[in-house]
C-alpha cells in the first residue's frame, strides 16, 4: 500500500474531529457593594444540580453590574447557582432557620417554592455559538 493510500484509509477510519466548544458570559445585576466575590457553581445534570459542579468560579464584586465569562465549555443545557460571598468567608451564610442571609441568584431567576429550584426550571441551553444569561441577586 502507498503511503498516500494509507493517509486516505487513515483519514477514512479516523476522520479528524474539532472539539466544539462554546463561551457563557452571566451578567449578575444587583450586587450590592464591592466586598467580597461572586461564587459561581455551574451545573450540566439535574443528577449533579446543587451537588457537584461541572464547574466553579468566583468573581471580584462590584456594586451595580459583574459580567462573568465560562470558556470553552461543551454545547448543552446548563444550570447555575451563585452567591455574593460578601464577608469573604467562602460560603453562603444562613440565618438561624436556614435562610440566605447574603444575596444569591439561580439561572433564569428561577426560585424554588421551600428552598432551591429544580434543575428542569433553572436550565438554560448553551448553544455551540455561545450565549450570554443574566440574573437578577436578591
Amino acid at each position: 500500500m502507498t503511503r498516500h493510500a494509507a493517509s486516505a484509509l487513515l483519514a477514512f477510519l479516523f476522520p479528524m474531529t474539532t472539539a466544539i466548544a462554546a463561551d457563557l458570559t452571566i451578567s449578575v445585576d444587583g450586587v450590592a457593594s464591592a466586598d467580597g466575590q461572586l461564587m459561581v457553581a455551574l451545573y450540566n445534570s439535574a443528577d449533579t444540580f446543587r451537588g457537584k459542579p461541572y464547574r466553579a468560579l468566583t468573581a471580584p464584586a462590584a456594586a451595580g453590574t459583574v459580567k462573568l465569562e465560562v470558556k470553552d465549555l461543551p454545547p448543552g443545557d446548563y444550570a447555575f447557582a451563585l452567591y455574593h460571598d460578601a464577608n469573604g468567608n467562602n460560603k453562603l451564610d444562613m440565618n438561624a432557620v436556614g435562610m440566605p442571609v447574603e444575596d444569591y441568584a439561580f439561572s433564569n431567576n428561577a426560585m424554588g417554592k421551600r428552598g432551591a429550584p429544580s434543575y428542569a426550571d433553572a436550565r438554560f441551553p448553551l448553544p455551540a455559538a455561545g450565549a450570554a444569561v443574566s440574573v437578577n441577586l436578591r
